[in-house]
């Protein structure tokens, strides 16, 4: 090593030990990446303690660099055992000056994150049984709806068919079309290059009716219905609705979960079939345009190319997600606590978890039926 690159020698003196500084710690020296490398191991073997003195009087050059790499070696304290010159005394006042203490470092609290992680658990288990106990009292509510038809509770049944359905129209079409649109332009590419411009017809058909039209119909009515129902169970909380029904034995499931889970179930399939038709018209339309698909010749070629067993599942597909998200919307209504703080977080788990339940439970009808209409 040259004289003039930093390093670091012992000495011993009245039974102390003494790290002395030699050469140049300076910016110009502390740059070099090999010289840096074998700085620090020599500061690693002398630790900061009571038992290291240090002397810098030896050292022949020392600046902000250099002091800057000692200070915070010394975890920015000054060792008790200290030698250095009136400008290194200076220039190691001002780095201790301008260094922002840094907060002791905590160690990882393992504890804490097993807890946390229990806790999770536990709200998972807590949601998994009360939607297990929502399923049970639907179906007790069903069943005693079927004994007395006449003491159904049809006008709110009727209200939430309007509510969920007919309103969700113009918004469904809309983007079902803009889709249809989409996928036609974007297979008329691909399609193109292989000369297989008439089974667009096959593509857009199994993809549209099989899949994305009923999970974009549930998506959007997630999204817009999941969310207004458990916003309107949830002001029921709020302002002790909920409560006063509980006083005068009216039950939650019967007259609240039961005539949203029933509108749902039966909007759905309409849903479905309204946004799979609106999608086949924009990628009946976009097909003519890009790929000169005659519309005539489409809608000839669709139950051909689309097996009619496809759009029973996509019926059934719907009614399971009309379902679920009625669940989900009740269940987090019914969770709101009386405040407005617990009303947002609802409104917002209510549609983050819908969305999910109806993706997972397109994937499992997706297993469950791969058979199914090809």
């Amino acid at each position: 090593m040259a004289d003039s690159s930093p390093h670091i020698t012992d000495a011993n003196d009245s039974g102390q030990r003494w790290a002395q500084l030699r050469g140049r710690w300076g910016a110009a020296e502390l740059g070099d990446r090999h010289i840096w490398k074998s700085v620090r191991e020599q500061l690693r073997k002398h630790p900061p303690g009571e038992g290291q003195a240090w002397d810098l009087t030896a050292a022949d050059w020392l600046d902000h660099v250099g002091a800057q790499l000692l200070w915070e070696h010394w975890r920015q304290q000054r060792p008790q055992h200290l030698r250095m010159t009136d400008m290194q005394r200076q220039m190691m006042e001002r780095v201790a000056s301008l260094t922002i203490a840094c907060p002791p470092e905590k160690p990882v609290n393992w504890w804490g994150w097993l807890i946390q992680l229990g806790m999770v658990l536990l709200g998972f288990v807590a949601h998994a049984r009360a939607m297990v106990e929502m399923v049970g009292q639907l179906l007790i509510d069903v069943l005693r709806l079927l004994r007395n038809p006449a003491r159904g509770p049809w006008r709110d049944f009727s209200g939430n068919l309007y509510a969920v359905g007919t309103t969700a129209l113009p918004i469904t079409a809309l983007v079902g079309f803009l889709i249809g649109v989409v996928l036609a332009y974007l297979m008329s590419l691909q399609l193109r290059q292989f000369g297989a411009d008439a089974f667009i017809v096959n593509i857009l058909g199994i993809s549209l009716v099989r899949e994305l039209g009923p999970l974009l119909g549930a998506i959007l009515v997630a999204g817009r219905s999941g969310s207004a129902i458990t916003a309107q169970i949830g002001v029921m909380r709020v302002n002790e609705e909920l409560d006063a029904m509980q006083v005068m034995g009216i039950p939650h499931g019967f007259r609240l979960v039961m005539p949203r889970a029933l509108a749902l179930a039966a909007a759905m399939p309409l849903v479905a079939i309204w946004t799979t038709m609106c999608a086949l018209v924009g990628g009946m339309l976009a097909a003519d345009a890009a790929m000169g698909v005659s519309p005539a010749y489409f809608v000839q070629a669709m139950p051909g190319a689309v097996d009619i067993a496809n759009l029973f599942l996509a019926l059934a597909k719907s009614v399971t997600f009309g379902v679920a998200i009625a669940l989900i919307a009740c269940h987090f209504g019914l969770q709101v606590e009386p405040n407005t703080q617990s009303l947002g977080r609802g409104t917002t788990s209510s549609v983050v978890i819908s969305i999910t339940a109806v993706i997972v439970l397109d994937a499992i009808f997706a297993i469950a039926f791969r058979n199914v209409g090809f």
